[in-house]
């Protein structure tokens, strides 16, 4: 029987995540393609402004957070924040 996911994650024992998100077929989500010369660097400022939003919004301690954009994908750091989440 399926448990709920607050029965899995102790915020105790690990309040912090690595979270890595991959676009789809290898597409360039940032930088410039080498194969077809296009560059994406437009995109960068979407993608940094979304995620400091969504740090916002889903009780994530901005100060303890990190990410980094990648040709293809990112990587996240988030920390649970505790009392921003009892709220």
């Amino acid at each position: 029987m399926p448990q709920s996911r607050k029965t899995h994650v102790s915020l105790i024992d690990t309040p912090c995540y690595h979270c890595v998100s991959r676009s789809v077929c290898r597409s360039f989500l940032c930088g410039k393609d080498k194969f077809t010369g296009q560059s994406y660097e437009h995109r960068c400022g979407w993608v940094e402004e979304r995620l400091l939003f969504l740090l916002s919004v889903f009780s994530i301690g901005s100060a303890a957070a990190a990410f980094v954009l990648m040709s293809n994908h990112t990587h996240v750091v988030v920390c649970v924040d505790n009392d921003m989440a009892g709220q």
